[in-house]
């Protein structure tokens, strides 16, 4: 016969098998107020990145109307404005498509179109940072490459989290889209019946745009220089030059600084290496 245990022996074992499983009770509940404490610090950072992107969305979508009136004053037309915002969906290249119409007509249509392009390439460079973020699958990442623009991109990559990234790029892409090509509708609208769209202030809308694209990359000595020369460039050849082609020549003369990196070695940081304060 096997060997009996004396019986405070069997209690003993009982205590101790009693202890386990409270062990395994208490860890368990402290493993649920773990994930459910993670998912309430989650959503708080998902309704962050909410907000921010309705703010930045609506602000946005606002200038959109000096596009539609400043596009119909440049010689598109209603439908043309709005199938430009629709397609093209790019608030720099669209308003540097118009000004260069604007300045020289439909003879400069070419450098219009080449600017445009040019401006655009940077949504690509943008795709490169947010495709970790957007998410999987061909459908997901076709409606993503339409909406990744400056504002859906800065808005996701201010986040803490992938998953508040991921909120923040589609509330603020999605935004910016519905209410950019509804207020560029309007602005088409009534840009008719504005007149010289110049006496309201609205020609202006296209530089501040710019500005406001490129204030915040202006904290490096390389980019400042970049920026410098790129404007003197074009400042001088604008009275010479057929309405598009300073932009180009701009643009081609800040390629050639960049590259060189003049400005990153002589200060002793490697180009693309943030410095202090220069954010991303």
């Amino acid at each position: 016969m096997p060997a009996q245990l004396p019986p405070e022996d069997d209690a003993a074992e009982d205590d101790a098998v009693d202890d386990d499983a409270a062990v395994d009770d208490t860890s368990k509940d402290d493993t649920a107020e773990d994930a459910a404490s993670q998912e309430i610090a989650a959503r708080a950072l998902d309704r962050v990145a909410t907000r921010e992107g309705i703010a930045v969305g609506v602000a946005t979508a606002a200038y959109g109307v000096s596009f539609g009136a400043l596009s119909v004053a440049s010689g598109l037309t209603l439908w043309q404005t709005a199938f430009l915002s629709l397609v093209m969906f790019s608030g720099g290249s669209q308003f540097a498509l118009i000004g260069v119409l604007a300045a020289g007509g439909v003879a400069a249509g070419p450098s219009a179109i080449a600017g445009a392009a040019l401006l655009g390439t940077r949504n690509g460079l943008y795709g490169i940072r947010t495709a970790p973020i957007v998410g999987r699958g061909w459908l997901r990442r076709f409606a993503a490459a339409w909406i990744t623009i400056d504002e859906s991109t800065a808005v996701a990559l201010a986040q803490p989290t992938p998953r508040s990234s991921r909120r923040g790029f589609w509330v603020t892409g999605l935004i910016v889209f519905a209410g950019w090509n509804l207020t560029t509708f309007v602005g088409a609208l009534i840009g008719n019946t504005l007149g010289d769209t110049r006496a309201y202030g609205l020609d202006a809308a296209a530089a501040a745009a710019f500005v406001g694209l490129l204030w915040p990359r202006l904290k490096r000595r390389q980019a400042l220089v970049v920026a410098v020369a790129a404007f003197v460039v074009a400042t001088a050849l604008t009275p010479v030059l057929a309405p598009g082609l300073p932009v180009l020549a701009a643009a081609l003369v800040a390629i050639v600084v960049g590259w060189s990196n003049w400005a990153g070695a002589r200060s002793g940081t490697p180009s693309g290496t943030p410095t202090r304060g220069s954010g991303r």
